[in-house]
């Protein structure tokens, strides 16, 4: 109902999440052929799944404003879901014998800050909310 700068954080997330599908987040050599070849999210089936998932997820959970406790659950649910998504990046990078991390893999790290401030938005939110209900 009240619904303000947890909006702006979420899109700024959904944002992130998306953008991480189109840029690198690592480039090397491979072992297997010795080539270079950069790290995307399009590359491995199940990196590209959950980071779909987590953005479809966010941008839904905008619309979620009036039901502030499904929208906390679901916003520890995505902060789980990045930490799974940087593991998959990391256990795919031991397959390159040298290499080095893109800039835009600080995206990742961005999404959960953007979505921690999005969870402390709601919790002012539900916070206000108690407190308006109190004083009636």
């Amino acid at each position: 109902m009240i619904q303000r700068v947890q909006t702006v954080w979420m899109l700024l997330a959904a944002l992130a999440a998306f953008l991480t599908m189109k840029f690198l987040f690592y480039s090397g050599t491979l072992i297997s052929d010795n080539q270079y070849h950069p790290l995307l999210a399009t590359d491995h089936l199940l990196i590209l799944i959950f980071t779909s998932a987590l953005g479809t997820g966010i941008v839904i959970n905008i619309f979620l404003y009036k039901n502030r406790k499904v929208q906390s659950r679901i916003i520890l649910l995505a902060v789980l879901l990045e930490c799974l998504i940087i593991f998959l990046y990391v256990k795919q990078t031991d397959q390159y014998s040298a290499g080095n991390y893109s800039l835009w893999s600080a995206l990742h790290i961005l999404i959960i800050i953007f979505l921690l401030f999005a969870a402390r938005g709601i919790y002012k939110d539900s916070k206000l909310i108690k407190d308006s209900n109190r004083l009636r």
